[in-house]
């Protein structure tokens, strides 16, 4: 069993973290206060010693920063150490480059192999390309949460190898907001990757919205950087093709979603996250895809908020750390 080390401070009211939101603050005073409080986070993963937690501490008050919150993770018998903080600080007094610089002390001083920080005021969203093919659900369900600005992200483009009409709901939608639509018809032989490729080179990570087509080792190899894909079934159960009609023929009672990042081997990324909903033998096929589908767009969307939050951490060769 792996040993959790927990660190928890109150986050006040105001601060609307239920909701996930990142926002600056005034503090409170008359009109001689001027200073502005914002929101950071940084996440830490290095082999385990002891002081670690007491140095991430005084770095940030040091700065005059005040954590809010702090996971700590450290595995049973295994000399490695993971920590995940958020904090609020005036980026007057600690500016974004010395914040850098500080952490990045902090990273040799620990021999760490992850240390990344950010600053959801300060810096860029996370760009993201979308990929999807005939299904609507997850791709409507993430364009709405990204207009209500539920998902920190800049979607860049969406890509799909089924064709769209000029009237339907999606692409009426991509046009009011300004999205670039790219259809690529793909064959066995010949899956567009090279011109996929080309559209999402300035994205920082994509995501499969029931994407039915397999991305090659090359491709992955090629952009380098995280593919996050939504598995409609409870992996490692279920692969493979119409995932929905096998658990229902097996009689399952529990039914699920599986959020993952793409590997080379199918559907055995490291996972991200999963939901689950009981169905009975009242279910037939028609509210067994219902609820599935509701799952799916809850756990791609849960998903791709706890990335961007960096709350997803790599753990040995195909875990991860979510905190």
């Amino acid at each position: 069993m792996a040993l959790t080390r927990r660190i928890s401070s109150s986050i006040p009211h105001f601060f609307g973290f239920a909701e996930r939101s990142f926002k600056s603050y005034k503090l409170p005073g008359g009109p001689s206060s001027s200073s502005s409080l914002t929101h950071g986070i940084h996440v830490f993963n290095c082999p385990d010693q002891v002081g670690i937690v007491a140095k991430l501490s005084e770095c940030i008050a040091s700065r005059g920063g005040n954590i809010l919150g702090a996971d700590i993770f450290v595995p049973e018998k295994k000399n490695v150490f993971y920590s995940r903080n958020e904090f609020l600080f005036d980026p007057v007094k600690w500016p974004r480059e010395q914040m850098d610089e500080d952490f990045l002390n902090l990273s040799k001083l620990f021999s760490a192999t992850r240390s990344v920080v950010r600053v959801p005021d300060l810096d860029p969203k996370f760009k993201i390309g979308i990929l999807a093919s005939k299904q609507d659900h997850c791709l409507v369900d993430l364009l709405h949460r990204w207009q209500e600005g539920r998902l920190p992200v800049e979607i860049t483009c969406v890509i799909s190898n089924h064709e769209r009409g000029p009237n339907t709901h999606v692409i009426r939608f991509l046009e009011r907001n300004n999205i670039p639509y790219h259809y690529l018809n793909t064959t066995k032989e010949n899956k567009r990757e090279g011109e996929i490729l080309e559209l999402v080179l300035d994205t920082d990570f994509l995501v499969l919205a029931r994407y039915m087509q397999i991305l090659s080792g090359n491709f992955l190899r090629t952009y380098g950087k995280d593919v996050i894909n939504i598995h409609h079934g409870l992996l490692p159960s279920f692969k493979g093709g119409n995932p929905s009609k096998q658990a229902f023929d097996a009689g399952v009672k529990l039914i699920g979603a599986t959020s993952h990042f793409v590997t080379e081997e199918l559907d055995s990324g490291p996972i991200i996250e999963q939901m689950v909903e009981r169905v009975s033998h009242r279910d037939n096929l028609e509210s067994f895809v219902q609820k599935s589908e509701n799952l799916e767009r809850q756990c791609l969307a849960k998903a791709m908020r706890s990335y961007c939050e960096l709350r997803v951490l790599p753990y040995e060769e195909n875990r991860t750390v979510v905190f």
